[in-house]
């Protein structure tokens, strides 16, 4: 026999599963506004996040094989959003470094997707803006992050 725990559990998954995929979707839109995908804006993220990564490890924190990252990241170079920086204590190991006019891009698909979701907070009453507020260290945890 079910419980009603569990399905409870059922119906919040079944009803916010789209909810996501719809918001992530909208978020994308704001993305590939500014010329860029959603994927690229990750990886522009990651390499900020890690200046000196490797395309191997960059490769293996998105969980794809090197070859088919290399493309992308050619076209983020060619973009200029990106660079190569061989590794001064090895010669064999070439870093990946965010440019700074990757960095500004960056900070432009915060901003544009920071600004889109303002909007659409600010339409809400304000009982349901602090139930989404009650909710974010919950969708946290879902992540797996505990900040």
């Amino acid at each position: 026999m079910i419980s009603d725990v569990t399905l409870s559990v059922d119906a919040v998954a079944a009803d916010l599963r789209p909810v996501l995929l719809r918001l992530a979707r909208e978020l994308r839109k704001e993305t590939e506004q500014l010329g860029i995908t959603a994927s690229q804006a990750t990886l522009l993220w990651l390499v900020k996040q890690s200046p000196g990564l490797s395309l191997a490890e960059l490769a293996a924190e998105e969980g794809i094989s090197p070859p088919a990252l290399s493309g992308h990241v050619d076209r983020l170079e060619r973009a200029g959003l990106i660079e190569r920086v061989r590794s001064s204590d090895d010669r064999r190991r070439v870093g990946l470094r965010l440019t700074d006019e990757g960095a500004r891009l960056l900070r432009r698909v915060r901003a544009r997707r920071t600004t889109w979701l303002t909007e659409r907070l600010g339409a809400l009453d304000p009982v349901e803006l602090e139930a989404l507020d009650v909710a974010i260290p919950a969708l946290q945890r879902l992540l797996g992050d505990d900040a």
